[in-house]
């Protein structure tokens, strides 16, 4: 994920800011992508002000090398590193919340969006009330959660000032594990907005108790909090460094004078005070936690209010979740899976029935809804009618005028009621589509599209295919007598020398309406191709009864894949792009672009800018090397075991210049808004667009080996488990950006869409309302 750091404590420094570097290079060791946006001086007991009249200025820092801080410089500079791998950091002469916002909004969009604040780690702990109302770590988390972001506050409890190296590196290895499960189990709801964590610095904290903790409420005692000084304050560093010394001490502060004078004062906090309401208070509490060497967690609502507070005490579970959690509470379920006749007495703007029968995407479409729209906004269903695979929208809503938005599977949406209620119904998907999302109609499209429009970038960035029908293998001749390309190629491969298969023109052959890699095959002869469907037809059982048929499954290298000639008898023909693009440090393995689309009413399409690389399982090997071995030559990562950090990476992350990655993307908002059009204009019959429907598609592009883009296939319903659980910030990123541009629009809701990760392409008038 995309992780942004700050924290309140400024740059690395052994006075002040001993752990942000070591922090920091945890988190990227562990995968994740880190952007760090800080004071540029120590801003401790701030809590979440901004500095108003002030215009904030920025430097960009490089840490050094060494990251305990005994190096304490690194180098500054006023003007922006021109490299684009340079590590560097953004640091701001304002405030821990401002540095949030100027992070999530004004720096690292090119990295992708953001997709969890973390505020930290801060110099000494954030436990009981007294301290947590006047943190800047809490200021900046709570900053970040009331721009619906992911928030955690992260603060290192010391108890001497000896900073162990080997401590600080098990403190960041066990915060970088309780933030990677805080994220992985945040909940749907809304109940809790951030978490305030705080970890003891104790030798063997991996190895110690991780609870859910609720906050202590104590006070300051009798008596000021500021001690009166001649002159000026000293430097904050300084101030900052002596208060942190009575905090191991538990020394007081100086006695005040009675005299009438002129007076200066100086922060000096009685922190004994605290010290004894912990160990006064009943065990449970954040203090008593980390004082026994434990690390605590503290949910909060972004209203200074304690997020359930009855799992005080309980250990936190660290075991990654199949599905959304959601805290134990009535009310907490209640929300997610209100039943129709419990209506709230406030009418919401909208229903929502979210019932998407993916346990991957749902929890995250659930996700998006609820970071985009105020629970009160929106009444939301999630469990279908168990009986029927579709369903009446109207007696789910609570009156006949209700707005409603239905996120199901395209074979449950209930397109009687959409089309009766086109200004108050608003449905995931359009009911015809074929011209995009079946290979021999997109084919078709193509073709049309470009006898009208010879500049189309379609003729160029489309390979011409060649469609055909089989049913039995026997008729495969007769099926290419209007194949005329193909059939010439094939003519011209078998007059080229055994000894020279490189000069021959090699085909991908794609069943018309698979997916998931069935049948996709390799050919550059008749006989190879006639081989293909040969080998189909002996694998057909004897057996004529369909439920044998259902139950024959494809593998990896087509044995029980008959299907396609009997049941998929449609076919299409492509040349073969060769030689892809290929990354020396992927070892050379082939890959293809999974681009994310949305398209809203008649019609305006989006792409979303943070794409997916997909490679293929084996390094790339030429087709007439070994035209069977489909893991070196298919990207589909269903064939693989499970997507991961080898097999998915973001597109931005690819080790290609910037301009390169730029050019690239730059083809794709082309290709997609032209083959949308395309479809729309020149097969209207095959693809008709509803004014109350949204669709989200998932487009598959190959750049070449002389960096050209193509398209290579259109997918309604994309499989988004494709993402890897790794990625599954981008799948979510995506859908709440849908929400924006898709459905607020539609219901009157106004929301901020500062990330702008959707990029309008092309907007079509095609006279539906």
């Amino acid at each position: 994920m995309h992780i942004l750091v700050t924290n309140d404590d400024g740059p690395p420094s052994s006075q002040s800011s001993p752990y942000v570097h070591c922090l920091v290079k945890h988190l990227q060791a562990a995968g994740h992508i880190v952007s760090v946006c800080l004071p540029h001086t120590q801003r401790s007991w701030i809590g979440k002000a901004h500095m108003i009249g002030q215009t904030l200025k920025p430097l960009y820092y490089t840490p050094s090398a060494n990251i305990h801080g005994q190096d304490t410089e690194g180098s500054t500079h006023h003007l922006p590193s021109t490299s684009a791998h340079a590590d560097e950091w953004v640091l701001i002469d304002g405030t821990p919340a401002s540095c949030v916002q100027i992070g999530l909004y004004h720096y690292f969009q090119d990295k992708g969006p953001i997709d969890l604040v973390v505020s930290g780690p801060n110099y000494g702990r954030n436990t009981t009330s007294v301290f947590a109302l006047s943190s800047g770590t809490l200021g900046a988390a709570l900053e970040g959660a009331v721009c619906r972001r992911k928030s955690i506050a992260l603060s290192f409890a010391f108890f001497t000032r000896n900073h162990d190296p080997v401590i600080i590196e098990a403190a960041c290895r066990h915060s970088v594990r309780v933030i990677e499960a805080l994220y992985k189990q945040w909940p749907t709801d809304e109940s809790a907005d951030l978490y305030s964590v705080n970890v003891p610095l104790v030798e063997g904290v991996e190895e110690h108790k991780t609870l859910w903790a609720d906050m202590l409420q104590n006070y300051w005692k009798e008596g000021s909090c500021f001690e009166e000084i001649e002159g000026n304050a000293g430097d904050p560093d300084e101030e900052e460094e002596r208060i942190r010394a009575r905090e191991v001490d538990n020394g007081g502060r100086a006695e005040a004078s009675s005299e009438r004078k002129h007076k200066h004062f100086k922060w000096a906090p009685r922190l004994t005070d605290v010290y004894k309401s912990v160990e006064l208070s009943d065990p449970g509490n954040d203090g008593r936690i980390v004082r026994e060497g434990n690390t605590c967690i503290t949910p909060l609502k972004a209203n200074f209010a304690i997020s359930h507070a009855d799992r005080a005490g309980k250990e936190f579970e660290f075991a990654t979740r199949s599905e959304s959690v959601v805290p134990p509470s009535a009310e907490a379920a209640s929300v997610c899976h209100q039943p129709v006749q419990q209506a709230q007495k406030s009418s919401p703007v909208f229903q929502a029935i979210v019932a998407y029968e993916d346990p991957y995407v749902q929890p995250l479409i659930v996700s998006a809804l609820n970071a985009v729209f105020p629970h009160q906004l929106v009444r939301l269903v999630t469990d279908l009618p168990s009986s029927d695979s579709t369903f009446s929208t109207s007696k789910l809503l609570s009156s006949p005028d209700s707005k409603v938005l239905q996120i199901v599977p395209y074979e449950s949406i209930d397109f009687e009621f959409a089309a009766g209620n086109p200004s108050t119904c608003l449905i995931n998907s359009y009911m015809i589509r074929k011209a995009l999302i079946r290979k021999h109609y997109l084919s078709t499209t193509v073709d049309h599209w470009v006898v009208k429009n010879p500049a189309s970038p379609l003729k160029t960035h489309v390979k011409r295919s060649e469609s055909f029908e089989v049913d039995y293998a026997e008729f495969l001749d007769d099926a290419l007598v209007e194949a005329f390309d193909l059939r010439e190629s094939m003519d011209r491969n078998a007059q080229v020398d055994e000894d020279e298969p490189s000069k021959k023109e090699w085909w991908i052959l794609k069943p018309g309406m698979s997916d998931r890699g069935q049948g996709i095959r390799l050919f550059s002869t008749m006989e190879e191709l006639q081989d293909i469907f040969d080998g189909w037809e002996a694998d057909r059982p004897d057996s004529d009864d369909e439920d044998e048929v259902d139950r024959t499954t494809s593998d990896a290298q087509g044995q029980g894949d008959y299907i396609t000639t009997s049941h998929l008898r449609h076919f299409v023909a492509q040349p073969y792009i060769h030689p892809p693009l290929l990354l020396s440090d992927t070892d050379n393995r082939k890959f293809h672009i999974r681009t994310y689309v949305l398209c809203t009413g008649s019609l305006k399409v989006h792409v979303y800018r943070h794409m997916l690389a997909l490679f293929a399982a084996k390094p790339y090997t030429a087709p007439w090397e070994a035209p069977d071995d489909i893991e070196s030559f298919l990207t589909n990562t269903c064939l693989q075991d499970s997507p991961n950090e080898t097999s998915v990476r973001r597109f931005w992350s690819l080790p290609l210049p910037d301009e390169q990655l730029s050019r690239i993307f730059e083809q794709i908002c082309n290709l997609t808004g032209e083959i949308f059009e395309a479809a729309a204009r020149a097969m209207p019959v095959h693809f008709q667009t509803l004014p109350n429907a949204f669709e989200v598609f998932g487009l598959d592009f190959m750049v070449d080996g002389s960096g050209e883009t193509w398209l290579l296939e259109v997918n309604a319903f994309p499989d988004f488990k494709q993402t890897g659980g790794d990625l599954s910030e981008i799948v979510e990123g995506f859908w709440r950006a849908v929400m924006k541009r898709g459905v607020a629009r539609f219901f009157g809701v106004e929301v901020e869409d500062r990330e702008g990760a959707m990029v309008a392409v092309r907007e079509i008038d095609l006279g539906r309302r």
